[in-house]
Formats: C-alpha cells, sequence, structure tokens
C-alpha cells in the first residue's frame, strides 16, 4: 500500500482519487530510497510505473521545503516532447491538492511564449535537453536552486545524441543535489560515462530491464515478400483483424505518410505521427487516437517512448526496428499492466537477419505466422544456422598461385566503334543493348 511508503498526507489523497492503491514493483523499491536522499540508478521496463516513482518523491521534497526560490527546484529531463507532456500530465494529477506547478520545456513550441512560462517561477520543469540547453543558455531557465535533477530514459537520450546536452545541464545545477536515472537497458560505456558523471555514489536498482521476457505480449512474425506485399497484408490485418486500437510502426516518415495514404483510402480511422509533424498536429493525433474504443495511429519511433495510450489492442511493425531496445520499446506500448497484447512483425527477405539478431538479444524465438489470405512467395529462411539467420553461399575465396593471393585484372575495354546516339525521343534502357557513350 502506498500509505505504508511515508508519503505526505496530501500525495497520498491524490492517489486515493486517481484509485492508485497497490504501487509496482519499481515504486516500492525506488520510493523510499528516493525520500531517503540516495541518488538512484534504475533499470526498468517502460510501463512499470517509473514516472511516479520519481516524481512522488519529488513532490515529497517540494512540500517539505519552506524555501520559496525564484527558480525550479526540480528539473526532469526526457528525450521527446511526447514523454514531456505525458510526465507533465503525471505531476499534475499527482500534484492536484498541492500548490506546486510544472512546467514544460521542448522543442516545437515558441521559445519567447516557453521563456515568459519559465518567469512564474514553476517549482518543477520539465524538459527536452535541447531546448532546455537553449533556454539556459539565453538567460531563462535558471538551474542554480535544482534540489533533485531526473534523467529519464538516459538511454535514450543517449541514443538521440543528447549526451553533451546533459552533461551541461548537470553542470549548471548544484553539486549538493539528487539525481536519479531512470534507463530501460544497462547500455554501454556512453551510459556508464554518464551515470559517472552525474550521480554520486548511486544506489543501483535493477528490476527489469528491456530484454526481459513480457509474457503478456504475443509476439508474432509474418515473412513478407516485398512492401508491396506487406501493404496487401496489413490492409487484410486492419480489415478482417484491426478491431481496437492499433500503433504501426515504419522506420522512415516518407512510409508512414505512404501507410497512413494506403489505411485512410480504406475509410479506417487513421492518424500518422512523426518527426516531421509540428507540435499542434502531433499533439491532435495523439489525442484523437486516444478517443473512442477503434483507431490506428501510423507512427516512427518518435512515438515509441513516452506514449501512455490506454486499452492498445496491437503493435505491428511494417518495418523491422533497427535493434531490439527498438523493439522492446515498440511493443511495449501494448500489454502494459498486465493486460494482454499482440505484436505482429512484418519480415522480408532482407530484414530476416536483423530479425533473428532481434531475437537473440532478447533471449526467445518469435511465433512464425504465414498469412494464407494473401499468399507470397517468400515463407522464411528454408534452412537455417543455428543463430537462427538463414543459411547463404560461401564467399569465393580468392585464386591462390605459389601461395599467394592474385588480384583479378581489370579487363581492357575493346576497341571499336562508338554507338550511336539514339534519335530524338527514343528512350534508351539496358534491354536496348545500348549503353550511354563514354566520355573522352
Amino acid at each position: 500500500m502506498f500509505s505504508e511508503l511515508q508519503l505526505h498526507e496530501r500525495l497520498l489523497k491524490a492517489l486515493a482519487e486517481l484509485s492508485f492503491q497497490q504501487p509496482t514493483e519499481v515504486q516500492q523499491q525506488a520510493i523510499p530510497a528516493a525520500i531517503e536522499g540516495r541518488d538512484l540508478y534504475v533499470i526498468a521496463q517502460t510501463g512499470s510505473g517509473k514516472t511516479a516513482a520519481y516524481v512522488l518523491p519529488m513532490l515529497q521534497r517540494l512540500l517539505q521545503d519552506d524555501s520559496k526560490p525564484l527558480a525550479p527546484r526540480g528539473l526532469i529531463l526526457v528525450p521527446t516532447r511526447e514523454l514531456a507532456r505525458q510526465v507533465l500530465k503525471d505531476i499534475a494529477a499527482l500534484a492536484q491538492f498541492t500548490f506546486l506547478k510544472a512546467e514544460q520545456v521542448t522543442g516545437g513550441e515558441d521559445f519567447k511564449v516557453q521563456a515568459a512560462r519559465l518567469r512564474k517561477n514553476p517549482d518543477i520543469v520539465v524538459a527536452t535537453p535541447g531546448r532546455a540547453l537553449e533556454q539556459l543558455t539565453a538567460g531563462n531557465l535558471e538551474l542554480t536552486a535544482v534540489q533533485t535533477l531526473v534523467l529519464d530514459e538516459a538511454d535514450r537520450m543517449l541514443d538521440m545524441g543528447f549526451a553533451e546536452d546533459v552533461g551541461k545541464l548537470a553542470e549548471a545545477c548544484p553539486a549538493q543535489r539528487q539525481t536519479m536515472l531512470f534507463s530501460a537497458t544497462k547500455g554501454n560505456r556512453g551510459l556508464q560515462r554518464m551515470i559517472d558523471s552525474v550521480l554520486t555514489e548511486p544506489q543501483i536498482l535493477e528490476l527489469n530491464s528491456v530484454r526481459d521476457d513480457t509474457p503478456s505480449i504475443t509476439q508474432q512474425v509474418i515473412p513478407a515478400d516485398d512492401n508491396t506485399h506487406k501493404e496487401a497484408m496489413l490492409k487484410w490485418l486492419m480489415l478482417n483483424h484491426g478491431e481496437g486500437k492499433t500503433i504501426v510502426f515504419t522506420n522512415t516518415r516518407v512510409m508512414a505518410d505512404r501507410i497512413n495514404g494506403v489505411l485512410r483510402a480504406l475509410d479506417l480511422r487513421v492518424y500518422v505521427l512523426h518527426g516531421e509533424k509540428d507540435q499542434k498536429d502531433r499533439y491532435m493525433a495523439v489525442e484523437r487516437f486516444k478517443q473512442g474504443a477503434n483507431g490506428i495511429l501510423v507512427a516512427t519511433d518518435v512515438a515509441a517512448r513516452g506514449l501512455d495510450i490506454v486499452e492498445l489492442d496491437r503493435v505491428v511493425n511494417f518495418d523491422m526496428p533497427r535493434s531490439g531496445d527498438d523493439y522492446l520499446h515498440r511493443v511495449g506500448r501494448t500489454g502494459r499492466a498486465g493486460a494482454e497484447g499482440l505484436a505482429i512483425s512484418l519480415v522480408s527477405p532482407h530484414e530476416w537477419n536483423l530479425m533473428s539478431s532481434i531475437e537473440r538479444y532478447l533471449r526467445r524465438q518469435f511465433e512464425r505466422r504465414l498469412l494464407a489470405e494473401v499468399p507470397g512467395s517468400f515463407k522464411g529462411p528454408k534452412k537455417v544456422k543455428s543463430s537462427g539467420k538463414p543459411v547463404g553461399s560461401k564467399k569465393k575465396k580468392d585464386s591462390k598461385k605459389d601461395g599467394k593471393k592474385t588480384a583479378a585484372k581489370p579487363k581492357k575495354p575493346k576497341a571499336g566503334k562508338r554507338p550511336s546516339r539514339p534519335p530524338t525521343g527514343q528512350v534508351v534502357t539496358s534491354s536496348d543493348g545500348l549503353a550511354p557513350p563514354k566520355r573522352r
């Protein structure tokens, strides 16, 4: 029970209003340590309740603080605008019976309007690193009074190239502060360097990582010939088994816009979300998708983190994500809070090796499925190695002579008459047997 975590009565009242009774595992372990003032390094999956695990201790500390500096006392850094908006919403809900206020500082919004909001002296600032550094440099963001610094999804910020910005913002905060770093993965040397630079003797809580099993999510792989075949399968899936809410992930904004058009042509309720959309359009797409019982959101990885969609029925990977971490962050949108979910990946021949690598990284094999209603020629490799990758032909070795490698000599072009140019208006293709004339 939250009442056992020694939280302020106003916070307990908010939790009761929100019908939050039993804390999650990450909340049970992180909140007491954070209230004690310890620096924390927490490894926890998206959807595990980690936002409340750092917001509640931060609010608790601010409620017990009698000082009223004309500057923010809490700074929360997140990788995306969508996550910043979600965190701001959670703060408002948990602080509803207090006088504490928070503001958002992210890209895609008017710089001067943000500066004006910062002059109102919010208690907490939720920001993306790039825009926060811009406001700091312009003298609009004061960090000398920060008591608690939170780096949420630090691994993602590192992947997005924010390591230097995060370091500068941390240096602008007082050395005597509490810092909490949350990550879905253990990360690499870059994350370890960030940990060493911003945390002081942190308590490490490794609760569950992105590689842990997700039994509530059924994960399927459907072989596809090419993108055209994928589009046909996606249309069939959405028309025949698309009830509820679905997020379709692509790797590029161009493909996201294309899939948006393909599905809209079927008179389906479709919205698109990617980095080229302005802040207003992105906000409206997410809000409209949340409304109603059915809908499809076509998105790039900008939506893989920070979105909190209630009862998301399925995730479809139109393009395979580029890493195992990105895969789990995508499919982690469904099957949240113990609910059942479905993740479907459409895999073409050139993506099979990537899919096998993701399986090995996650230490699990996805369920193989064939869509008989939309048949194709590719049904997966006939033979695979122990790694799961298809068995391919061996590369030819260089010819050897007297134990030494000899490189093949390039063939000299035959002397002959240059081909004449085709008559005006004639299109030359490789089947015409003509090549463009060589330049001399």
